[in-house]
């Protein structure tokens, strides 16, 4: 088994990391110089006091890591993931199983990840084309803490194979045929965790934040829902274990921006001075698009987007939300 990794942030790595030790595992860096880090044993931009397996292999050349893949995992953020794949196209099989890393959606077609390989790849075996998603903090599972994630495929043959090729002692796997469900919860939780880190930012404690994850959940269901995914995806892993990872954890960068804006840092500076993409800041966007097309109301997303982009105040966005008509639930 030959394993093409396409992207060396903190996630891609950490997947071409659990890969590496039993698996011909090639990882793509965009960068030679980070290339060259990894294969000396550190990723030291994205996963800076982690050592890496020996037997892992990165390249910044994509046609050497593609070259005799039988599985491609995509790990490249999704503003990048397009262009990544369109240069990748003629090297990739239209058998050859794809995995998405990316939570996000493409803010020009609001496509999610593996519509966009759908989009690219017209010739493609569409079953499989699936997503690896839950819980998952990078650093976290590269300290080799238990952890658990879901290969969302509608091949269940090939996900029972990429199910096993990903689990081990330490990271538990499951397969889920609803790829929209899964696929989407990753991309709607990370709005939710920018919408926890500010309810801390402002110094509320877990009255507040219980009260945001839950009724983000309900938003989150909702909008799946509509797109065609299953509501019971997200009461597992892809939804609510993302979900409360995100929000909860320092870790989280959707929080950590949600956090600064919080304490009334602006979103420029925040973006500015951190190393990685968060998700939710280009996301929040083409997902209320997607709401407004599906006539699903989301007013916590709506209230983060309202201070990502109209630089509204993070307090009269809690004020608006608690302020609204009284309801059932």
């Amino acid at each position: 088994m030959q394993v093409a990794v396409i992207g060396a942030g903190s996630w891609g790595t950490t997947v071409a990391a659990m890969l590496a030790p039993k698996a011909d595992t090639v990882l793509w860096a965009r960068r030679p110089e980070l290339a060259s880090a990894i294969n000396e044993g550190a990723n030291p931009d994205y996963l800076p006091g982690f050592e890496l397996p020996h037997e892992l292999d990165a390249t910044a050349e994509l046609d050497r890591a593609l070259d005799g893949a039988d599985v491609i995992v995509m790990g490249v953020p999704s503003h990048g993931f397009r262009s990544v794949l369109e240069q990748a196209a003629p090297l990739i099989r239209p058998d050859l199983p794809i995995v998405s890393l990316s939570k996000g959606i493409e803010r020009d077609t609001l496509m999610r990840m593996t519509e966009v390989t759908a989009d690219v790849l017209t010739e493609h075996d569409r079953s499989r084309i699936g997503v690896l998603t839950g819980p998952n903090l990078a650093r976290e599972i590269m300290a080799g803490q238990p952890a658990a994630s879901v290969v969302a495929m509608t091949n269940e043959a090939t996900a029972g194979d990429l199910q096993r090729l990903f689990m081990d002692r330490s990271f538990r796997v499951y397969t889920n045929r609803d790829v929209i469900g899964a696929e989407s919860a990753g991309a709607l939780k990370n709005v939710m965790a920018i919408a926890a880190g500010m309810a801390e930012g402002l110094g509320f404690g877990l009255n507040t934040v219980s009260m945001l994850m839950t009724r983000a959940l309900v938003e989150m269901s909702r909008l799946g829902h509509a797109l065609g995914g299953d509501p019971v995806t997200f009461a597992g892993l892809a939804g609510m274990g993302d979900l409360i990872a995100t929000c909860m954890s320092t870790q989280s960068r959707n929080h950590r921006v949600g956090l600064g804006l919080g304490r009334g840092n602006d979103i420029d500076t925040i973006v500015s001075e951190m190393n990685m993409v968060a998700e939710g800041v280009k996301s929040t966007r083409g997902i209320l698009d997607l709401a407004r097309r599906s006539h699903v109301e989301m007013p916590i997303a709506e209230q983060v987007g309202r201070v990502l982009y109209e630089g509204a105040s993070v307090p009269e966005s809690i004020e608006i939300l608690m302020g609204r008509p009284p309801k059932k639930e």
